[in-house]
Parts: C-alpha cells; sequence; structure tokens
C-alpha cells in the first residue's frame, strides 16, 4: 500500500530511538503493521518475538506496535524492564501518544513514546562502556 504510512516520518522515529538508546543498554523498536489486527495484543507479541526483541541479554527490548487503519496501537516490554517500571508506566506512556495521535501528530505520538521509554531504560538500565547495540535502529513495517 503505497503512502499508507506517509503520516510517519521514519528518519524522525529512527533518530529518537538513537538518542533513546545512547544512554541505555535498553533496546526500542517501532513496527508498523497495514493489517487491521483483531487480536492486536497477540500480533504486538508476535511481532516482538520475530524481532527477536525477547532475546536482549538484559531482557529490556521494548516494542511500540502501531496499526494505523485500525487507529490502534501496543507497547510491549520484556520482563526485565516490567519489572523496573510496572503497569502504570505503560499506561501514562500509552495516554501520551495516544494525545498526540488524536491530533493527527503521529509522528511526534511515536517518539514521545519512544523518550520516554528511553529516559526509563536509561535510568534502570545506563549504558556501560561494553554495551553495543544490540538490535538494528529502524522502522518495521508489513
Amino acid at each position: 500500500m503505497p503512502g499508507m504510512f506517509s503520516r510517519f516520518d521514519a528518519e524522525r522515529i529512527v533518530a529518537a530511538i538513537a538518542k533513546a538508546e545512547r544512554d541505555s543498554s535498553g533496546e526500542i523498536r517501532v513496527h508498523l503493521t497495514s493489517h487491521k489486527p483483531e487480536g492486536i495484543e497477540e500480533r504486538a507479541v508476535r511481532r516482538f518475538q520475530l524481532l527477536g526483541m525477547d532475546r536482549t541479554r538484559e531482557r529490556n527490548g521494548v516494542l511500540i506496535y502501531v496499526a494505523p487503519r485500525s487507529r490502534r496501537f501496543r507497547i510491549i516490554g520484556d520482563v526485565g524492564i516490567h519489572e523496573k517500571c510496572g503497569a502504570d508506566f505503560w499506561r501514562e506512556v500509552a495516554a501520551g501518544m495516544e494525545e498526540h495521535f488524536r491530533r493527527g501528530e503521529f509522528t511526534e505520538g511515536v517518539v514521545h513514546g519512544v523518550e520516554r521509554v528511553g529516559e526509563v531504560l536509561a535510568r534502570h538500565f545506563p549504558r556501560a562502556a561494553e554495551d553495543r547495540n544490540e538490535l538494528p535502529d529502524q522502522v518495521t513495517e508489513d
């Protein structure tokens, strides 16, 4: 579907991911789907696994999964980060993203989510000298 994701600026999102990961050992990915998934939670978890997000050294991967056609999204955090921040944090990030989305600010919504997640990752999983980027900083699509 050409132009399906034209409201998302992938370069800005990738730059936000790189910046958010600079101070942490955490991994953040963003995935946009052209599908209208009925079971969005299951689809997001499956994509999390397919992208290798559950195989990071500290189990601190976070996926922002966006389904624009169904106007839905999910944020999936691996067990390491979820243990540190809890469900209230994910709800707060989602609320901030949703506020942007409602105004038609799609890239800003995703960037907001990436930045907030990056702050928490930096606090709980600070970058050490031997850290390396375990997963590519890119927006994936299907």
